[in-house]
């Protein structure tokens, strides 16, 4: 099973992934560590990145993707908009789309209270600004982040071994 976790910087993606990873038995990676300096330079410096500056990181994320076709992993990533999903999952059959869903306030609050990531705050608004929910056509699973990570865990791995398509479960 592979599985692309997306959400909002500060949503949970990084801890709900490695927890999915680990009870699914397969490797687990982190967006953030495909990005190209250039691009945490730019974020860190406060500054959005542009399509341009994702086109490289996405597609990074993808050959992580098609490395792990027999084996399987859970890879995050924001993929806010519906292209960039497009690009992440297009020929890639199998790959689940769990979206990590919460409220702006919630998500601020936890971002604001990481320590040592790069992401600064103040880019909060340009990332909700910026998000397309996933659609029913998309097959994604939604979750809300209210919960506690073992929690969305848990329904994240009823719904992915059910084989829920489309299911949404922003209210879960």
């Amino acid at each position: 099973m592979r599985v692309l976790v997306m959400g909002v910087s500060g949503c949970g993606k990084s801890t709900v992934g490695a927890m999915l990873a680990e009870a699914l038995g397969v490797a687990f990676a982190d967006a953030d560590a495909f990005h190209p300096s250039a691009n945490i330079e730019k974020m860190s410096a406060g500054v959005p990145l542009t399509d341009a500056d994702r086109w490289p990181w996405l597609d990074a994320i993808g050959a992580w993707l098609d490395a792990r076709v027999a084996e399987g992993g859970v890879v995050t990533c924001s993929a806010l908009k519906r292209v960039y999903r497009a690009r992440l999952l297009e020929g890639r059959s199998g790959v689940r789309l769990l979206h990590l869903h919460g409220e702006p306030a919630l998500i601020g609050a936890r971002q604001a209270a990481r320590e040592g990531h790069f992401m600064p705050s103040s880019l909060m608004t340009s990332q909700f600004a910026t998000l397309e929910p996933p659609g029913l056509e998309e097959g994604c699973i939604t979750l809300s982040v209210a919960p506690p990570p073992a929690e969305i865990v848990a329904a994240a791995l009823a719904a992915l071994t059910a084989g829920a398509q489309g299911l949404d479960r922003a209210d879960s």
